[in-house]
């Protein structure tokens, strides 16, 4: 499920059209190489997005997992598990910025 984009990823998006293309059918194509359904690879991508400390990545997974009905709960264990692995100070960090998501008023997770 497509979520809406960012304004500096749909600013690059119109600036660069075939660059933006070829960056989303690369993602549709990883998407599709595996057996892992959609839920489950937008909270591996949230992980991967933890662990390499990348705020906008996590912003951005953070929406397209509860775009595919991950809870906020789903979410937040997914950095939990990361303290044993990442640290406690990243996973605190990946935490704040998934909170900023999170803990936004119209949400109710």
């Amino acid at each position: 499920m497509k979520t809406k984009l960012p304004v500096r990823a749909a600013s690059f998006a119109r600036r660069h059209p075939e660059l933006w293309k070829a960056f989303e059918n690369l993602a549709d194509e990883c998407h599709k190489a595996g057996p892992l359904d959609a839920k489950t690879r937008r909270l591996v991508k949230l992980g991967i997005a933890l662990g390499a400390g990348l705020e906008g990545a996590v912003h951005a997974q953070v929406r397209n997992a509860l775009a595919e009905g991950a809870t906020g709960a789903e979410l937040r264990h997914v950095a939990f598990l990361g303290i044993t692995t990442i640290g406690f100070p990243a996973s605190i960090s990946g935490l704040t910025w998934m909170n900023d998501l999170l803990n936004k008023p119209s949400r109710k997770r």
